[in-house]
């Protein structure tokens, strides 16, 4: 789904970039522009420029620009559709051609939207159980209306009456599962329950969790799957706290409903949860949007604690810097924060034990380390947890389970290679750079992956040709690369003997290392793309680093044309980078 050119034409045209960013930040007029307090890092003197005649935004502090769409993008943590999608409601623009909202969802969303009005008035406009419970449970009146939360009593068709006489069909109803059939009757679905609305990030209501007062089985009982209801695209909470999330660079996952309510109530607002299934990994990359720190914060039960293992990996495979912490007085976090605080919660935060920790920790419990069969045991599954680690964490692991076991660093190693072998001989990333490689130190797996495919086939060299002074940035990799250069000959492959004796003792022992331990595993010309695709993110990574320093000692009023092209063409560099990088 994508908008149409007329659509986001009318939407910058409409919408004055200093009405929109004046809402959230507080802006002075500054000669032709305004200027305020970047809401994206934190500063004391004013660095962030709106310019009404250009409708950009510049921040010569963070390197922050863009035009009303970024903004909205940004600030609000949405993507460029949700984006359009908000300014167009808030203006009454009406979406065009290439951006096909679905009539279908529009009702969806606006059934939900008068079901959740329907149980918020209903907590709140006579004495009821639901308000009572959670007086009980020590929610506040102000939480309960920051998270609509309302309740649907214990008739057995009052949303369903209510909802038809506003004209809906009993068949979207249905489908929405706001209601149930049985004999040709239509009941309400949710009775007697404390209902908690499920928002998406842009606000609106896909679906209810509802939580059962008094006895009644299940406990909680959530909306069913509909077109704009999938559990596994969602997280509960998120579009009140995603902000609170980018501030922290830190997210809380926990379980339930309450626990988001509670833990917010109590001043750790940097929380959501998910809804009521294991972790999926769309909802790890909805999460990432906002942070790559999460902190999994479930049962101390055996079925929170298999949560947390789940979580753990699909989160570890997002490249997300994941901890898990179990909460020590109380089952859960909702019921730790009433009894200890925000404080004491913090403090276990602090305390979370990171990936590879924590699922060495439970290895430890299932064998007895002090027989040299258990210490045996325990490290043949240790070295299946270190085999998804990186060079350099399983080199801090292994000497640290060395120590603990009193089994020698290179068995350790010996165990962990037999268990990736299979896996180093796959596909290898092209990207991702360590500060050694950045710094012409460590060969890097990029420059290898280039040096492999060109040996494998010389009919590779003239196609990294145009890449040949930026692929290259360890002295040993440029090295190998020049050697390759004076002995090339096209349509011959490239002598691996003639390039070694060209070569300085350490370089070709670089050159032995490729050869014979980067295997290409017959996907070669995957790799050859993924390559050239690392290269160019590098060099436009590059590119916009120079033009935010160039921006950011720009004098504003001096220079006005200056930092016009100099924005609009980190502007055009941050939209290739998207591209690119497949963002």
């Amino acid at each position: 789904m994508s908008a149409g050119n007329n659509t986001v034409d009318e939407i910058k045209s409409r919408c004055n970039i200093v009405d929109v960013i004046g809402r959230v930040v507080p802006l002075k007029r500054a000669g032709s522009n305004y200027k305020g307090r970047c809401p994206f890092h934190n500063e004391k003197t004013p660095s962030f420029v709106v310019s009404e005649t250009k409708q950009i935004f510049t921040c010569f502090g963070c390197g922050a620009t863009g035009d009303v769409l970024s903004f909205v993008e940004k600030y609000y943590q949405l993507d460029f559709m949700q984006a359009v999608e908000k300014l167009a409601d808030e203006y009454g623009i009406t979406v065009r051609r290439g951006f096909h909202k679905s009539e279908n969802k529009e009702q969806a969303y606006q059934i939900n939207r008068e079901a959740a009005k329907f149980f918020f008035r209903a907590l709140r406009e006579r004495a009821n159980p639901g308000y009572s419970y959670m007086k009980k449970r020590g929610i506040a009146p102000e939480t309960l209306n920051k998270f609509g939360i309302g309740y649907a009593d214990s008739q057995w068709d009052s949303l369903y009456r209510h909802l038809t006489a506003m004209g809906f069909k009993k068949e979207k109803l249905l489908e929405l599962g706001l209601i149930s059939q049985s004999k040709g009757k239509y009941y309400d679905k949710f009775r007697g329950r404390v209902m908690f609305p499920i928002m998406n990030t842009s606000g609106k209501v896909i679906g209810f969790g509802g939580r059962v007062v008094g006895e009644g089985e299940p406990k909680y009982l959530n909306s069913q799957e509909s077109s704009v209801f999938l559990k596994k695209n969602n997280l509960y909470g998120l579009n009140i706290t995603r902000q609170e999330i980018g501030r922290e660079d830190q997210a809380i996952l926990v379980e339930g409903y309450m626990d988001v309510v509670s833990l917010y109530q109590s001043g750790v607002r940097n929380v959501s949860a998910s809804l009521g299934t294991a972790l999926t990994e769309n909802q790890a990359k909805l999460l990432k949007r906002y942070t790559d720190n999460v902190v999994l914060s479930y049962d101390a039960d055996q079925a929170g604690i298999n949560a947390a293992l789940r979580g753990l990996d699909i989160l570890h495979r997002e490249n997300c810097r994941v901890k898990v912490l179990h909460v020590t007085d109380g089952k859960d976090p909702d019921e730790f924060v009433k009894k200890n605080g925000k404080l004491a919660f913090l403090k276990l935060i602090d305390k979370a034990l990171p990936f590879a920790d924590y699922k060495l920790s439970l290895l430890r419990k299932s064998f007895d380390l002090t027989t040299t069969e258990g210490r045996v045991d325990f490290l043949r599954q240790a070295a299946r947890v270190l085999s998804d680690l990186s060079p350099v964490e399983q080199d801090i692991y292994i000497k640290k389970l060395a120590e603990e076991t009193k089994i020698s660093q290179g068995a350790i190693r010996l165990e962990i290679n037999g268990n990736t072998s299979e896996k180093q001989s796959g596909h290898q990333p092209a990207a991702g750079r360590t500060e050694r490689e950045e710094s012409g130190g460590e060969v890097s797996m990029l420059e290898k992956n280039i040096i492999k495919l060109i040996l494998q086939s010389s009919s590779y060299y003239p196609k990294f040709a145009p890449y040949e002074n930026t692929a290259f940035f360890s002295e040993s990799g440029r090295r190998i690369y020049r050697g390759i250069q004076e002995i090339y000959m096209e349509e011959e492959e490239i002598d691996i003997r003639k390039l070694a004796d060209l070569l300085e003792p350490g370089d070709a022992e670089i050159l032995k290392d490729i050869r014979d331990n980067v295997r290409l595993a017959h996907k070669e010309e995957r790799i050859f793309q993924d390559c050239v695709r690392a290269i160019k993110e590098r060099e436009l990574e590059h590119k916009e680093k120079e033009l935010i320093t160039r921006l950011s000692m720009a004098d504003e009023e001096e220079n006005e044309e200056v930092i016009r092209e100099l924005t609009q063409e980190l502007m055009n560099i941050q939209k290739m980078r998207k591209t690119v990088g497949g963002r």
